[in-house]
């Protein structure tokens, strides 16, 4: 009976040139509807509420300009609305006053003085509850700005130890130490280096070989000299460890003297902002980075946030310019939007972003809780930034002066560079401490044939000489030659 039905409908179809009905055309349709459905409940003209924050929205000859606003004339485009826009009246972004009630951007939208929010709004939890968001179109987070030379101090006094990181002044220090060591034990065991055992003159000290190990570095040539194949077979390997590390330091001290004022901060992190008492800190009144220090757990944090409280009248600011003038003109750090700082330190060459960057979160579209229009709109921001048009907005509206400069920037040599000198050396006092072994072996084999004794007594014999001779001297000082 179904087949029959199934046959009947298609040669009706046929026979009266009507369309067979497929699955495709059904959710083609259901797609075409859900556009208009859209384009329906955004016909109206909305109104939008900005706040200037350069590039984002700034004003030109009376009109709005920026990232911010071609977004916008994006998205009507895609959804067939239009709209007028305004700067908020108290030129904030938004927050809760004494009272309990919202301020701002938030504020408006709230009190239905406008359909929209614009602007690098981020999207925060306490925001949420009253607003309702878009999926956010740009990403940011929380970071120290800081002039260059702001926490750079008397540290310039010993600037000429900035050639060398910390960690290879140590090795170096400890290699003199121990090639002087060295010295001091080939001189001691090699016989080429003594004139007579019982006799202290013409030996190769240990103060000997601590000069010797300096004017090496300095490239001045010392007295006395080693005498032995072991020891100088030292001698010459530290030479060439001195020349290397010598050129190594002139090419990089050069480098820093060159590098001017390309100095970063030594403030790393928020702790390191903490620890420090030079530069005073703080943020936008109301914002939600100050809110993030007020509710957040963690120590450090909380640090922040009760010291910018307790100094709340003159560490705050009202935007996020003020905080930018601050840290170029005093010694202060602004905590706020990396991605804000970012652009202002693509611009301004004399201010740099600390590298850590905390709390992750996102700039949304803004309109009240029962707006029609949000789902629209978070496709259509997904559709902009799949496109690759955000990119684009992005590297139009950013001005990148400071780009070739900052990547002429100075650092030390890394210990890692100068590993194998330090290898080779190493290898070379353990060639010459073994050398000398082998001629102290073969003096010995030698005074073993000429007094008729077995080697080793007389190889412990020659060791212990040159070991106890100095303890001897000193019991019996009238054996010591003039």
């Amino acid at each position: 009976m179904d087949k029959a039905l199934t046959i009947l409908y298609a040669v009706a179809v046929l026979s009266l040139g009507y369309p067979a009905y497929t699955g495709a055309e059904e959710n083609t349709g259901f797609v075409n509807k859900e556009k208009e459905r859209t384009k329906r409940e955004v016909q109206k003209t909305l109104t939008v509420t900005t706040i200037l924050e350069n590039p984002f929205t700034m004003m030109r000859d009376s009109q709005m300009e920026g990232l911010c606003i071609d977004l916008l004339s994006d998205l009507s485009k895609s959804l067939g609305f239009n709209y007028t826009i305004s700067v908020v009246k108290d030129g904030r972004y938004g927050a809760k006053d004494k009272d309990g009630n919202w301020n701002g951007m938030i504020g408006e939208i709230i009190r239905k003085e406008a359909d929209l929010a614009v602007a690098t709004l981020t999207i925060t939890a306490a925001r949420e509850k009253v607003l309702s968001f878009t999926k956010p179109f740009m990403q940011t987070g929380t970071g120290i700005l800081l002039r260059k030379d702001a926490t750079i101090e008397s540290s310039y006094l010993f600037s000429f130890l900035s050639p060398f990181s910390k960690e290879t002044w140590i090795g170096i220090v400890i290699a003199y130490l121990i090639t002087s060591l060295c010295l001091f034990l080939v001189g001691r065991l090699s016989p080429f280096e003594w004139t007579e055992i019982s006799s202290e003159q013409k030996q190769f000290t240990f103060m000997n070989s601590l000069w010797f190990g300096a004017g090496a570095v300095t490239l001045q040539g010392v007295e006395p000299h080693p005498k032995s194949v072991s020891g100088r077979i030292i001698a010459v390997i530290w030479w060439v460890f001195s020349i290397i590390l010598l050129a190594a330091y002139i090419a990089s001290f050069a480098a820093f003297l060159n590098s001017g004022n390309e100095q970063t901060p030594n403030i790393q992190t928020f702790e390191d902002l903490v620890k420090q008492r030079t530069l005073e800190f703080g943020t936008i009144e109301g914002s939600s980075t100050f809110n993030y220090f007020k509710n957040s757990k963690n120590p450090t944090s909380r640090m922040i946030y009760e010291y910018m409280d307790k100094r709340k009248d003159y560490v705050m600011v009202k935007s996020f310019d003020e905080g930018m003038r601050r840290v170029k003109e005093s010694n202060y750090a602004f905590l706020g939007e990396s991605f804000m700082q970012d652009l202002v330190v693509a611009k301004h060459c004399d201010l740099v972003r600390a590298p850590e960057v905390i709390t992750t979160r996102g700039y949304g579209i803004a309109a009240s809780l029962d707006s029609p229009f949000i789902k629209s709109l978070s496709v259509a921001i997904l559709e902009q930034i799949e496109s690759g048009n955000l990119d684009y907005l992005l590297k139009k509206w950013r001005e990148n002066t400071c780009s070739m400069k900052g990547s002429a920037g100075w650092t030390p040599v890394p210990p890692q560079t100068l590993g194998g000198i330090f290898l080779i050396l190493g290898i070379g006092l353990a060639l010459g401490v073994i050398v000398s072994l082998i001629e102290l072996v073969l003096k010995a084999k030698c005074t073993a044939d000429q007094e008729k004794k077995s080697c080793c007594s007389a190889f412990s014999e020659e060791l212990g000489q040159r070991f106890r001779t100095r303890m001897a001297n000193q019991d019996n000082p009238e054996k010591v030659k003039p």
